[in-house]
């Protein structure tokens, strides 16, 4: 009797280690997905940041045209590029949405350094405001780009450890892309006037 019990014990006893490892993984899944969300939200403020900072900029200086509007495309190329959750675990697609968002920095960088040579526009209190925004919005980017990579390194931990690993594959589980520094980053960027 008790030798049929045995069998029986060691497959409850699986179901339930295997229902453990799902629930586990399922939130870790969900931080994953909310730290995107977080990502997207700072990248979202900066977009609306930028027509602002546009309409200042024309408003106070008579400004290099291409400037502005190398600004306004980057800024409608980046925003046109949307992540779905369920694709965070395509690194192609990821590398896709950071290299329009990317654009979008360079442009913006040009933008601040041209400024540079519009004394009265450097003066300009909602110039300085705006600035001081985009600068605060470019550090929460940075933060939150960091909490998802932390985010999907330990989920990916997870579905990539034993015995989790063996349930991992069977329900469907798989790696999320990370955010990576953009080729040419360690170099500093030259600043010229």
């Amino acid at each position: 009797m008790i030798k049929k019990l045995i069998p029986v014990g060691i497959i409850i006893i699986l179901i339930l280690y295997g229902i453990n490892v799902n629930n586990s993984l399922v939130n870790q899944q969900e931080n994953v997905k909310e730290a995107w969300s977080q990502v997207e939200t700072q990248y979202q403020r900066r977009s609306d940041l930028i027509p602002n900072l546009v309409a200042t900029v024309k408003g106070a200086a008579n400004f290099e045209k291409s400037t502005l509007t190398a600004v306004t495309e980057a800024r409608s190329k980046a925003t046109s590029i949307q992540v779905d959750p369920s694709k965070l675990n395509n690194p192609q697609v990821l590398q896709n949405f950071q290299q329009a968002q990317s654009q979008l920095s360079g442009a913006l960088s040009r933008l601040l350094v041209t400024v540079e040579r519009y004394p009265d526009l450097k003066a300009n209190q909602n110039f300085r405001d705006l600035q001081v925004q985009l600068e605060g919005t470019e550090n929460r980017i940075t933060v939150a780009r960091e909490r998802y990579n932390s985010a999907a390194r330990k989920y990916n931990s997870s579905i990539r450890r034993f015995p989790g690993s063996l349930f991992a594959g069977i329900l469907g589980f798989h790696n999320m892309a990370y955010f990576k520094a953009e080729k040419g980053s360690q170099k500093a960027p030259q600043v010229k006037f």
